[in-house]
């Protein structure tokens, strides 16, 4: 988990936790700004707790922080947020832009690989010359995780799920990526330059921007595509 413990070094400044929402689709928590994460259940132990909850909102956000390096995927979740709650986002490096929109101009005509069975994964699909969609939990015309060290090395375009912060998969799967274009994806993304270091050329991630609604979108059981009071950004490198 060397990304993740050089994004957290990079943190400048500890705050106190206000809020945290660990909701169906998506968890929250508010420090200096407000961060999100995607819900994380997991499969192989339903219900596991968390530790220290009723007090977790008493503890600073990096205290919480290392959650996220927790094999419990509702614990990473909060710990992901609390993360992304911390970092002060550089947008004069950033757009205001889809995701799909960058991936969709390099994609075009080249071999791709997304980790991650995104809603674009169709249109995407009559972009690329062949589009390989990597998923732990695979639909119609997925490939297991286990293919990814088989199609990453040899893909022009790659996607990758801010997720993979979450199941502790990420250190490898951009380990695995060959001269690609690289991309990091999803709310979940740290809009971190400290990617850069490590082959990610932009990060498609989101900076709340009215927390109070974004956190009742949340808690009324929003997809990524309902929340309100976030603004889509791409940061380059």
């Amino acid at each position: 988990m060397r990304i993740l413990s050089d994004i957290i070094s990079a943190v400048k400044k500890d705050y106190k936790i206000t809020e945290i929402h660990t909701c169906i689709h998506w968890t929250a928590v508010s420090s200096l700004g407000c961060g999100l994460s995607s819900t994380f259940k997991g499969d192989s132990v339903p219900h596991e707790p968390v530790r220290g909850v009723g007090d977790l909102a008493k503890k600073t956000a990096l205290e919480v922080v290392e959650y996220a390096r927790s094999n419990n995927p509702v614990e990473a979740s909060i710990g992901m947020a609390a993360l992304n709650s911390l970092i002060e986002v550089d947008e004069d490096r950033c757009i205001d832009l889809n995701a799909f929109d960058i991936l969709a101009e390099k994609a075009r005509g080249k071999n791709v690989c997304i980790v991650g069975h995104f809603p674009f994964i169709p249109r995407m699909r009559k972009l690329a010359k062949r589009l390989w969609v990597i998923e732990k939990r695979p639909q119609e015309g997925d490939l297991p995780a286990e293919q990814a060290e088989n199609v990453m090395p040899i893909a022009d375009v790659v996607a990758i799920t801010g997720t993979s912060f979450i199941n502790n998969t990420v250190d490898e799967l951009l380990g695995l990526c060959r001269d690609s274009f690289v991309m990091m994806v999803g709310a979940t993304s740290p809009l971190s330059p400290v990617l850069f270091d490590y082959g990610v050329d932009m990060i498609a991630g989101s900076r709340v921007i009215d927390p109070q609604r974004a956190i009742r979108c949340i808690s009324e059981g929003a997809t990524f595509r309902q929340i309100r009071g976030i603004k889509h950004l791409i940061m380059k490198k």
